[in-house]
């Protein structure tokens, strides 16, 4: 056996009282797939980008630009990819449009994901 294969169990034993207490708990197919797409929108490093801009701080679209060094309208498609996601949110403060994080879920993952990372 490698290294990097899978340890698998020597015998076959389904523990039924252990699937029984997962079934119960198991979210619908669709709430999985929901979140499975929430993760695809997270597994893009630009997005990762900007969500780590606001992260340290509410900005406008322009800053965003500045900051990774992207034009205005490829942070306008990725925020528009955020926003739907619930992600990210904005307020208008005369000319200006600022971008935040959506709530403090979204503020946990990020801490969470650099946390497991730096482990």
């Amino acid at each position: 056996m490698h290294n990097h294969d899978i340890e698998c169990c020597d015998t076959i034993e389904v523990h039924e009282n252990i699937l029984k207490q997962i079934d119960e708990k198991m979210p619908p197919e669709e709430k999985l797939y929901d979140l499975a797409e929430l993760f695809k929108v997270f597994g893009d490093s630009t997005r990762i980008r900007i969500l780590f801009v606001l992260f340290e701080s509410e900005v406008c679209v322009c800053d965003l630009a500045q900051e990774l060094g992207m034009t205005q309208s490829a942070i306008s498609h990725q925020l528009k990819i955020l926003k739907q996601s619930k992600l990210v949110k904005h307020r208008r403060e005369g000319k200006t449009v600022y971008y935040s994080l959506a709530d403090n879920h979204v503020y946990n993952i990020i801490a969470q994901g650099m946390e497991h990372i730096n482990e």
